[in-house]
C-alpha cells in the first residue's frame, strides 16, 4: 500500500484527488493540508510514501517546502503538482529535492502511475534540456554551478557538502538561494 499525503489550499483539489486515490486499490490518502503550517504536523502524523505538494501556496512556496520535507529523516517522496507544471521548472525542482513533477490536468491514470513510479524508487521529473540546464547557470553565481550539476546528477547532499568544502548549514543556505534565483513564477494562488 502506497501512503499518499495531499498538500494543496484548494479544497476541490484535495477532496478530488482523495476520492481519486480510494478507487486504487493499492493507493491510500492518509490526510490532507491546506498550508505550509499545517503540512510538517500531517507528515508527522501519517508518515506517508509520498507526498503530493502543490507548488504554489499561499503561506510558502512548494519548492521551499519540498526542501524541507525531503531534509527529513525518513524522507518521504515528493511530487510538484501545477496546474502550470513544464519542463521550466524542471531545475528548480530537482534543486529543491522533488522525486516528480507533474501537471494538475494530467490524467488520474498517469498520475497513478507517476505515483507508483516513484514509489518505487524512480522519478516522474521531465528530461532537462540543455538550453534549460543553461538558463539555469545564467541565473546562478559561479560559485554555485558545481552544487547545480551535482543536484542535477542526483548527488547525496552529505557528499556535496563534503565534496565542497561546506557545512551542512551552509550548503542549505545555498540551495536555498538558489532556488530563490530559480524559481518560476506562477499568477497568484495558483498552482
Amino acid at each position: 500500500m502506497i501512503r499518499i499525503a495531499i498538500v494543496d489550499d484548494h479544497h476541490a483539489i484535495r477532496l478530488g484527488l482523495e476520492t481519486a486515490i480510494r478507487t486504487e486499490p493499492d493507493l491510500e490518502a492518509v490526510g490532507a493540508a491546506s498550508s505550509a503550517a499545517e503540512t510538517a504536523p500531517l507528515l508527522y502524523r501519517t508518515q506517508p510514501d509520498v507526498v503530493l505538494l502543490d507548488y504554489n501556496l499561499p503561506d510558502s512556496d512548494g519548492l521551499s517546502l519540498c526542501r524541507h520535507i525531503k531534509s527529513g529523516v525518513p524522507a518521504p517522496a515528493v511530487i510538484l503538482y501545477s496546474a502550470f507544471a513544464d519542463a521550466s521548472m524542471t531545475v528548480p525542482a530537482l534543486v529543491a529535492g522533488a522525486d516528480g513533477l507533474v501537471h494538475k490536468g494530467m490524467p488520474a491514470r498517469e498520475l497513478f502511475d507517476a505515483i507508483r513510479s516513484i514509489a518505487a524508487g524512480g522519478d516522474a521529473l521531465p528530461r532537462i534540456s540543455q538550453p534549460l540546464l543553461e538558463a539555469a547557470g545564467h541565473a546562478l553565481d559561479d560559485d554555485d554551478l558545481p552544487i547545480l550539476g551535482m543536484l542535477v546528477s542526483r548527488t547525496p547532499a552529505g557528499e556535496i557538502a563534503e565534496t565542497l568544502g561546506l557545512t551542512p548549514n551552509g550548503l542549505a543556505h545555498r540551495i536555498m538561494r538558489m532556488l530563490g534565483r530559480l524559481r518560476v513564477p506562477v499568477p497568484d494562488h495558483a498552482g
